[in-house]
């Protein structure tokens, strides 16, 4: 998958568009650092989006702003990894 564009919204929130679901505009919103999915628009036109495509999105998108590093110290991903 791969980050087409991405633009600043209102209120600070970040809209991405992403090549597997480019009719379905994803908002993402920051916590902390780091940027999460607050919300997709999802199209009709366009596959269901699944847990694995929203955590690929938010990786994409941290990355493309340089906040990866953070987005990896978050409490979830380390739970999910197994580390302490």
């Amino acid at each position: 998958m791969f980050l087409i564009k991405w633009s600043y919204t209102k209120r600070y929130n970040i809209k991405g568009i992403f090549d597997r679901f480019p009719n379905s505009p994803v908002i993402f919103r920051q916590i902390k650092d780091y940027y999460f999915i607050y919300k997709i628009n999802w199209d009709l036109d366009d596959p269901p989006v699944g847990r694995e495509d929203l955590e690929e999105m938010e990786l994409l998108l941290n990355e493309e702003l340089g906040t990866s590093s953070y987005y990896f110290q978050r409490k979830n991903y380390i739970n999910k990894t197994g580390a302490s």
